[in-house]
């Protein structure tokens, strides 16, 4: 037993809200409120790759749901086609672009009646609402908060070995990877990835993490540092991680090759590359990475703070966080004192 307890939440009231894309797909939102009225607008949070909208939900004593019920914000989770909610499928970030992000922000207007709201997004729920925020898909979001990779995904040298050569070579056996398998292989090339991990990773017992940290990106551990984790957390996100496709990390491998985002599904909606017009949006973006990220690494968003800069000076906003990570910005067990008052001047600060 831990020798201390957690202090008990307050009461929440959560409904799901579920919600058909123009390309039929089923997805859902969770709405999630405390039980004074929220006397801000709503915020909508959007997860990254083979994870799910509970990702923001740590066992820590206050995560980022917390602090923005507290703060009075209405407060939405977007789980888009990438999410282990759903069954695995081949997703792109062109179809969440096109299709998930510019539905769900409408199906939240709709719900609130508001007639506009703010965004949290990480990772690759960040890249792909980047994307639909540039092609002009969502007029109605005024303020980004983007976390770890937006325009301009920059990875370390071994993720690029990766994506440059192990990628292709596994996929003519799999079509999706998953850090579950740490704890369930299903079959031999599960297995065979499971033995080469073990082989390789020695930085904790958590089969899960270590999983993590080979399939997203390079250290021991990729994500987090494990020092910002409390003993909870570590043991939670072994449910957390799920299927990921390789089609998806075919296309960040163009997109960093590139260095910048591209589509690679041709949608008419959709530029082919991100970079050769001016954003479509007004929204005012505040980008944040953790100086220790071993996934995408902090020029990422440097270079994308510094290009949306050059096109409106003065309007968006760079934070590097020194001891952080990817995810621990988020899940970190001191987040709530160093990450998230970052978070909330910034969604605070009027438009």
């Amino acid at each position: 037993m831990h020798s201390h307890s957690r202090p008990t939440r307050p009461p929440y009231d959560e409904r799901t809200v579920p919600f058909i894309t123009s390309d039929g797909v089923q997805l859902d939102l969770l709405n999630v409120r405390g039980r004074e009225r929220p006397h801000r607008g709503p915020v909508i949070l959007v997860h990254g790759a083979g994870v799910r909208a509970s990702i923001y939900r740590a066992p820590v004593d206050t995560n980022i749901v917390d602090a923005l019920i507290e703060q009075g914000y209405d407060v939405w989770l977007e789980n888009w086609r990438g999410s282990i909610a759903f069954a695995p499928n081949l997703w792109t970030l062109d179809q969440a672009a096109l299709y998930d992000h510019p539905k769900a922000v409408k199906t939240i207007l709709a719900e609130t009646g508001a007639d506009s709201l703010k965004a949290i997004i990480h990772c690759q729920g960040s890249t792909s609402f980047t994307m639909s925020a540039i092609a002009g898909l969502l007029p109605e979001v005024t303020t980004i908060v983007s976390n770890a990779v937006s325009l301009h995904p920059v990875v370390p040298a071994w993720s690029r070995f990766k994506l440059q050569y192990m990628v292709p070579m596994v996929q003519k056996f799999i079509q999706y990877l998953n850090p579950h398998w740490g704890v369930d292989a299903p079959d031999l090339p599960a297995k065979l990835i499971s033995l080469l991990v073990n082989l390789t990773h020695h930085e904790c017992h958590n089969p899960v993490c270590k999983q993590v940290s080979f399939t997203y990106g390079s250290g021991f551990p990729a994500l987090w540092s494990h020092e910002n984790l409390n003993e909870e957390t570590h043991e939670w996100l072994k449910e957390e991680f799920g299927a990921v496709p390789l089609r998806f990390f075919e296309q960040i491998t163009r997109c960093v090759k590139r260095g910048h985002l591209v589509s690679v599904q041709g949608f008419d909606e959709l530029p082919e590359d991100y970079t050769l017009a001016p954003p479509k949006t007004a929204a005012r973006f505040a980008f944040f990475a953790g100086e220790k990220n071993l996934c995408f690494l902090p020029e990422s968003q440097i270079n994308t703070y510094n290009y949306f800069a050059a096109l409106r000076p003065d309007y968006h906003s760079l934070h590097l966080l020194p001891d952080y990570g990817h995810l621990d910005v988020f899940m970190g067990k001191n987040a709530a004192q160093d990450a998230f008052p970052l978070i909330l001047s910034e969604l605070n600060r009027e438009s």
